[in-house]
């Protein structure tokens, strides 16, 4: 596995609490690159290649965790607006370590999502004294 020691202690634990995938984090990241944009679920869609379905939750998600605003009230368009200075910049700082430590980032996020898998699978296994 790839050494992860070149994540900062505070983006590691960001990573393992908020970051539930790498999809997750490239459309953060992606709303982050251009933040004048307003995205809806077709061009996240066409740009991270994930169907619209996918995208729109991905926004929904991401809205709801306090990082896009709603473009207009009535519309499904967002723009990228972290909910204070320093959640954006721990989001900037976690830019920059994903585009020199990708390999780090993505298997940190991997291993999360891998540990909780083993921990469902475990949940079923069968167990002699049951």
């Amino acid at each position: 596995m790839a050494n992860a020691a070149h994540i900062a202690d505070d983006i590691r634990r960001f990573i393992l609490t908020s970051i539930p995938s790498v999809p997750y984090l490239e459309a953060m990241l992606l709303l982050r690159s251009d933040n004048r944009l307003s995205w809806d679920s077709a061009r996240l869609a066409q740009r991270l290649y994930l169907s619209e379905k996918t995208a729109a939750a991905l926004l929904a998600e991401l809205h709801d965790a306090g990082l896009l605003q709603l473009a207009e009230a009535s519309s499904a368009q967002y723009r990228f607006a972290p909910a204070n200075e320093q959640l954006q910049q721990l989001i900037d700082r976690l830019a920059n370590t994903y585009a020199t430590h990708l390999v780090e980032v993505t298997h940190l996020i991997h291993s999360k999502t891998g540990k909780k898998a083993q921990q469902f699978a475990d949940a079923f296994k069968w167990r002699k004294d049951s």
